[in-house]
């Protein structure tokens, strides 16, 4: 028997004053999930990611319908009844007040139906008809192919629905629930500020997931890592930017962030335009992560991302139908290549120093897609920077300084990547494309104690949020104390990475954290030390020759074997004597790609005291302790 209709009044949508009771209010959205079949960061922010992006996409087709009736222009939306969020999530209500949908259907009317209908229509509707619809908005089922019919707004909800399959709640009461408290994130309630708030807070789901992921610092770069990156790079309107392997597509959204920011508060359609379709450029691998990042892109308010899926480093695409207006070369890079990952040699062999480090491949892409005058920004682990024991490493930083100028070097602290499940030291490297590196600015942050608790700030760098530089009042005591405590600093400002950037190139530019290294004056002191070396390696190669010669006459002469020995046994050793020089050589040619952040200007504290001034150290500590515990027993036994 179908069961009576439900009736009840309309739900106000809930008024969200911070960011902070928005993320207490998506906590109580996930800990219905955890409670329905979705125990772990790895199976609720999947599931959450679909039906947030589907409420927030349902808002912004309301809002621009609402502009284009404004306007007179015509609007097509991307979802038709029954398939809209409007339609089959949104609370149902026969009051007066409650809101209609464009054909005069109450929200919620497909809802209600299906709830009449009897215990799992609502998961037979969403299984059997909406998946489907939308998968098919992406893809043929017929063909298989994309769908040469579907709007690129189509392809992107497709595209990000791809990987749901099926509901993953297991109770329908539950999955009502979820949608009733989803419906009330309303654009209108959170947007308290220039740009969407929803993002922050899916950032911490997204660092949720990162944390329960094995591998989660291939694809999760903390944000205030990222927006360290962006306000030194400073892209600009008009500029193209890209990650070649985006993640959840973190860089590009703070690159949003900071492009919109910096538009002002009444910006041009046109750029408005640019900005949200023609600007931002990324790929990524993981089949999971993908529409994951579709999602949040879209979440900033990136309505149609140029996403790319598939193997960068191969080339291989999974999916490429949004990248199909990407240009060659990008302006902007801003990237973290997965460190310590092995490629087989159907990507190594697309690269000219081949090698199974991916990061040493991503950064030979990179210097294939940055365009000419093109800046770069990127993290690297250490291992990159220095080692020099391997040719594609060698050779790829001599391509890098030869190509580009290579302008700063930020050396971060070892527990940055901690709460990304990476605990690898890491840099920052800043260059740009056209000019060979003459030298290069060093800053090191790699004295302040990060972890799990103490994460890593925009403020350690020296950053407000709007990319001004901080006053030392502003900045974290954790980071200027000992500056402060040395009297010699009296009065002087703190030098923070962002006061010192500003000043780089100039010997204010250098102090206790920051140093320049000449870089053409090292390689022409390494030339320097190679000449020799190679002058007697040549020399001995030369006389090497003549020896042949003179083997080959003896042997022609049927000399004794006894000499031919001999002068064999010689060119041998003479052979090798070239190769020990050259092969000194060529290390002191690699020492100069050696570009770890080595601080010359740090402070050391040296014990320079006597054994005998240790030992009456501790004896007066004993005494001290001993004192103490003499004290306690007698203030015992006069109680």
């Amino acid at each position: 028997m179908a069961r009576a209709k439900k009736t009840s009044s309309p739900k106000v949508p809930k008024a969200i004053a911070s960011t902070q009771s928005l993320s207490s209010f998506v906590k109580s959205v996930c800990d219905v999930m955890r409670r329905s079949n979705c125990a772990s960061a790895l199976q609720y922010v999947p599931e959450l990611t679909w039906i947030l992006f589907l409420r927030i996409l349902d808002a912004q087709e309301a809002r621009d319908q609402e502009q284009a009736e404004v306007v007179g222009a015509n609007f097509v939306p991307a979802l038709r009844m029954p398939f809209r969020w409007q339609d089959w999530a949104a609370p149902y209500s026969i009051a007066d007040s409650h809101p209609k949908t464009p054909e005069g259907m109450p929200f919620g009317w497909k809802r209600q139906e299906l709830f009449a209908a009897g215990d799992g229509k609502l998961f037979e509707f969403i299984n059997k008809e909406l998946l489907p619809h939308l998968h098919q908005l992406d893809m043929d089922p017929r063909t298989n192919l994309p769908s040469t019919w579907a709007t690129r707004k189509q392809r992107i909800i497709g595209r990000t629905m791809t990987a749901v399959e099926r509901v993953r709640v297991d109770s329908e009461t539950n999955l009502r629930d979820i949608l009733d408290k989803v419906h009330q994130i309303h654009i209108d309630h959170v947007d308290d500020t220039h740009f969407f708030t929803l993002s922050q807070v899916y950032e911490d789901l997204l660092l949720k997931m990162g944390e329960k992921n094995s591998d989660g610092g291939q694809f999760f770069t903390p944000r205030e890592v990222i927006r360290a990156m962006v306000h030194t790079v400073q892209p600009q309107l008009g500029q193209t930017v890209y990650d070649p392997c985006c993640g959840t597509g973190g860089f590009l959204a703070v690159a949003y962030e900071h492009l919109a920011r910096n538009m002002g508060n009444i910006p041009a359609a046109t750029d408005i335009d640019r900005l949200k379709h023609d600007t931002f450029f990324g790929r990524e691998k993981e089949n999971l992560v993908f529409p994951i990042a579709l999602a949040n892109l879209v979440l900033h308010g990136i309505d149609q991302p140029n996403l790319w899926h598939g193997n960068s480093l191969t080339g291989k695409a999974t999916y490429a139908a949004l990248f199909e207006d990407a240009p060659k070369q990008f302006d902007v890079i801003l990237t973290n290549p997965p460190f310590g990952g092995k490629e087989g040699s159907d990507a190594q062999q697309k690269y000219a120093y081949a090698t199974s480090s991916t990061q040493v491949l991503f950064v030979q892409d990179i210097l294939a897609e940055l365009a000419p005058q093109g800046t770069c920004a990127i993290v690297l682990d250490e291992g990159f920077l220095f080692r020099t024991n391997e040719s594609a490493f060698v050779e790829t930083k001599r391509k890098l300084v030869d190509e580009c100028d290579l302008w700063a070097i930020l050396s971060l602290p070892g527990g940055v990547f901690s709460t990304a499940g990476a605990g690898v030291k890491t840099n920052l490297m800043f260059f740009t494309k056209g000019q060979k590196t003459e030298r290069t600015w060093y800053y090191d942050l790699s004295h302040v104690k990060v972890g799990k608790k103490t994460p890593l700030t925009l403020a350690h760098f020296g950053y407000a949020p709007d990319g001004s530089v901080l006053t030392d009042e502003a900045l974290p005591a954790v980071l200027t104390g000992e500056w402060q405590a040395d009297e010699a600093n009296a009065g002087k400002p703190y030098p923070s990475y962002a006061r010192m950037l500003a000043q780089r190139g100039t010997p204010a530019g250098d102090g206790r954290y920051s140093w320049t290294v000449d870089f053409a004056a090292k390689r022409a002191k390494a030339r320097a030390e190679m000449a020799p070396l190679l002058e007697q390696a040549n020399g001995i190669r030369a006389e090497v020759v003549t020896m042949k010669e003179r083997f080959k006459r003896l042997k022609k002469d049927a000399a004794l074997q006894q000499a031919l020995d001999a002068l064999d046994a010689q060119i041998r050793e003479q052979e090798k004597a070239a190769r020990d020089l050259e092969t000194q050589a060529d290390g002191i040619d690699a020492a100069v790609f050696d570009l770890k952040a080595v601080n010359p200007n740090a402070v050391t504290v040296v014990d320079d005291r006597t054994p005998a001034q240790i030992i009456k150290s501790i004896q007066d500590q004993g005494r001290i302790v001993a004192d103490a515990l003499a004290r306690l027993n007698a203030l015992l036994a006069s109680g």
